[in-house]
């Protein structure tokens, strides 16, 4: 097997030189930069990753702590965070929290004990202990997807990514109301989550902006679970005076949601139009075709691991918050016709848009589950 040694005779450097290249701890001409890396793939040497963690100590490995087994809106994440970190030549360790606050301590400390360099977590509903752990060992922390109120005492400030929840819920009941309904429920999300409380407020907005009334009892809670959305939709549909439109604030609801309409024998959007926040790979072959809102999940992902490297590059410079726009896809399920085709330009989310940057804390209401 080919030796530091062997790469640098092959190169016609020194050792050292070798190793600076390797572990980029100092600055090494293009061209004998590019002899070095030409030997190796030559010679095929390996790089002993342990002993280049304790030159550097660094491992070049990230930890990620997001429930994508139980929700599949973060395997898409997972996918946009995993490719993001082979590009920059990181490793990925994975620990799924289940949403649990007191699991997601320990597999985030799971995590920081083998030694990676930082973290990407999306946090729970109880994140305090989770918070207090990262903020007691200085662990480098991007928060993805969630974000937490940084004037808490509880939550020192750290960097986070997440889309942008409030506006466009808002799109998408204003997009009903301007088709004649004047009550349109919501199956809101788990409570205690920035998500769901960030959705609630837009929901809340665009019946305001639609001149719209506001009845409390046609927000209910699915958990952001289809078994949580079934039952929060019969609820709805039991209304004395029951939504002519529904609005599900993740996908999963979307599902349960479905599954109480066929039980009663509705027809979307014959009986009752819907529309949902998050689109999914699917929502396409539906009949009818779902209006949707769509998050840029692998764009989280990415995002998340950039904000991440430029932190590790930069420990000391102030937390901010991501945030990256989402986009209203036009459909069918909401009640209009198929001609209709796309979304006017009006109400359609600029898919050029960047992302917004703020410094933390400047966070919204807390509220619910992707």
């Amino acid at each position: 097997m080919p030796t530091m040694a062997d790469v640098a005779r092959s190169a016609g450097v020194s050792v050292a030189t070798v190793s600076h290249v390797l572990n980029e701890t100092r600055p090494v001409l293009p061209h004998t930069r590019q002899a070095v890396l030409d030997a190796i793939e030559e010679l095929g040497y390996t790089p002993n990753t342990l002993a280049r963690s304790l030159v550097t100590s660094r491992t070049r490995s990230i930890g990620l702590a997001v429930s994508a087994i139980s929700n599949p809106y973060f395997t898409e994440i997972l996918q946009g965070v995993e490719a993001a970190v082979l590009e920059h030549g990181y490793s990925l360790l994975i620990a799924d929290p289940h949403d649990d606050p007191e699991h997601e301590r320990k597999v985030v400390q799971l995590l920081h004990e083998r030694r990676v360099d930082g973290l990407i977590v999306a946090p729970s509903t109880d994140p305090r202990a989770l918070l207090g752990y990262l903020g007691r060992h200085a662990v480098p922390t991007v928060l993805l997807d969630r974000v937490i109120d940084g004037r808490a005492d509880t939550a020192p400030p750290f960097d986070q990514v997440c889309a942008e929840n409030t506006e466009p819920m808002a799109r998408l009941v204003t997009h009903l109301a301007g088709l004649g309904h004047r009550r349109i429920g919501l199956v809101a999300g788990l409570p205690g989550l920035s998500t769901t409380g960030e959705r609630i407020t837009g929901y809340r907005q665009g019946l305001a902006t639609a001149g719209l009334p506001l009845d409390d009892t046609l927000i209910v809670p699915g958990d952001s679970a289809s078994a949580g959305a079934e039952q929060a939709t019969a609820a709805l549909l039991s209304h004395a005076a029951p939504p002519t439109a529904l609005v599900t604030a993740n996908n999963a609801m979307t599902i349960g949601a479905l599954r109480a309409l066929r039980t009663r024998g509705l027809s979307v959007p014959d009986d009752i139009a819907l529309c949902c926040f998050d689109d999914f790979a699917w929502a396409d072959l539906f009949s009818p075709r779902l209006t949707a809102i769509a998050q840029p999940s692998r764009e989280l992902g990415a995002e998340a691991v950039r904000v991440l490297l430029e932190r590790l590059a930069s420990l000391g410079r102030p937390a901010r918050t991501v945030r990256l726009p989402c986009t209203f896809v036009h459909r069918t399920s909401c009640g209009c016709r198929e001609e209709d085709g796309e979304t006017p330009a009006a109400t359609r989310a600029p898919r050029s848009e960047p992302p917004r940057y703020s410094e933390n804390p400047v966070h919204p209401e807390k509220g619910s589950l992707s």
